[in-house]
């Protein structure tokens, strides 16, 4: 049943469109006039209206710039005379979803009725698919803006529009699912299906038929035809997540859909063609894999068009506060709880923990930090993290450090670049300073 606003002057009309829509389980609402009309929208906003075109005052023209103005989506049908069709086609290209020509007949009513209530459905529809998507896409953003996660980002941006694989290899727990997603998002296949097929959650044996399907009867078991992961991802990615898994013999036919886009399901002979953009992880390095003789060298190759590195935590330290604070506004939200905040003698300790399980153990850490404070503030006790003594000791670690300008700029110089690797333009960075002072200062000094 639907709410469904009727505005015409003419009573016989109304009561006529009033008594049609009854009879399909609808409810009708009477208005004789637009002003009247958007009362009844402003107390009640009606599923739809089948408003006349010609009245008094104001027209149904004027009553679909008020709801336009007044950023109403409800859809209109236009009712007019036979001679005023060119009034009626001019309410469509005003936002009328729809017209009937007087005398109103119940079929085309009712028919007229249900497509513009379809066309209600659809939005609703579309609304709560976006609204959706975009609460499954704040869950799985990208935070940080260090040095490696912005490398990582511009080159997933660049490679996103081509049809070149990509191989993100990196510790478990670094986000290369994430990663994957986001090139995936950035790409022209973003509205195409993105299939995961994790290689070493499965037995081997089942692993071919997950790829590639299978027809009935193609073994025990298979009791209907199967579409495999390279068929749903037709148009669009598949992630291939944890390759290194994957048996030397099933790397073969691997080999022949990466190159050729085309394979057969288990137990048939029907050659199937699919457009699919591969994305591999692993957490190993595949080149040494290759080299031991544990991965295929030719696909090592075709997998890796355009490798990443995705970086551990130890590498983008400097994104663990913002991480940790997204992470608990995070938990807080799934409780339907205000988040709190950290404590910067606790953010201290976050980033200087070497964080072995990367980004995903910070985000446990945090959720469990939250969920045993209380909904406190988070201090440094709530993580209980094995630290070394400078950082559970600040009055020690000051203690430790030279009074001399000149020795202090060196430690603190020191301590930049053993922070970024040796990475001499991130490390004036963290010192504040140009990558020139920095080199400047890093030449020996004349006697």
């Amino acid at each position: 049943m639907a709410t469904i606003l009727c505005v015409d002057d003419e009573p016989s009309v109304a009561v006529l469109v009033e008594r049609a829509l009854r009879e399909v389980g609808h409810e009708p609402i009477l208005a004789n006039s637009v002003a009247e009309a958007m009362k009844v929208v402003d107390w009640r906003a009606p599923d739809l209206i089948i408003s006349d075109y010609s009245m008094p005052n104001e027209t149904g023209l004027d009553l679909l710039r008020r709801l336009r103005e007044g950023s109403y989506e409800i859809p209109v049908i236009i009712v007019t005379g036979y001679a005023s069709v060119e009034n009626a086609v001019t309410s469509m290209r005003h936002g009328a979803v729809d017209y009937l020509t007087k005398p109103v007949r119940a079929e085309s009513l009712r028919i007229a009725v249900n497509q513009a209530l379809e066309v209600v459905r659809l939005r609703r529809e579309n609304e709560a698919f976006r609204l959706e998507l975009r609460s499954l896409r704040g869950q799985r953003a990208i935070v940080g803006e260090s040095d490696a996660l912005r490398l990582v980002l511009d080159v997933i941006a660049t490679v996103a529009p081509t049809r070149a694989t990509v191989l993100l290899q990196g510790e478990s727990g670094t986000g290369k699912e994430l990663f994957a997603r986001a090139l995936h998002d950035a790409s022209p296949r973003a509205d195409k299906p993105f299939i995961i097929l994790n290689c070493a959650a499965m037995p081997s044996n089942l692993v071919e038929s997950a790829l590639f399907g299978h027809e009935k009867g193609a073994f025990t078991g298979a009791t209907s035809r199967f579409r495999g992961a390279f068929e749903r991802a037709d148009g669009g990615s598949l992630l291939l997540d944890e390759i290194s898994e994957m048996q030397l013999d099933l790397q073969a036919k691997l080999l022949r859909v990466v190159q050729e886009q085309e394979f057969e399901r288990v137990g048939g002979d029907e050659t199937i063609n699919v457009d699919v953009r591969i994305i591999a992880t692993t957490n190993r390095n595949l080149e040494e894999e290759t080299n031991t003789g544990r991965f295929r060298a030719d696909l090592f190759y075709r997998l890796s068009v355009v490798p990443i590195h995705t970086p551990s935590l130890r590498e983008r330290r400097a994104d663990i506060p913002r991480l940790a604070n997204y992470f608990l506004k995070r938990a807080a939200e799934q409780e339907g709880k205000e988040p709190t905040s950290i404590e910067q003698r606790a953010l201290d300790i976050l980033q200087a923990y070497d964080w072995p399980g990367n980004v995903r153990e910070l985000a446990h850490a945090v959720e469990r930090a939250w969920i045993l404070s209380g909904g406190r503030r988070l201090r440094a006790e709530d993580f209980r993290l094995p630290v070394s003594p400078a950082w559970s000791n600040p009055a020690s670690q000051s203690a430790d450090l030279p009074l001399n300008l000149e020795e202090l700029e060196r430690v603190a110089i020191e301590r930049a670049l053993e922070e970024t690797g040796g990475h001499r333009s991130r490390a004036a960075k963290l010192l504040g300073i140009s990558e020139r002072t920095l080199r400047n200062k890093l030449k020996p000094r004349s006697a």
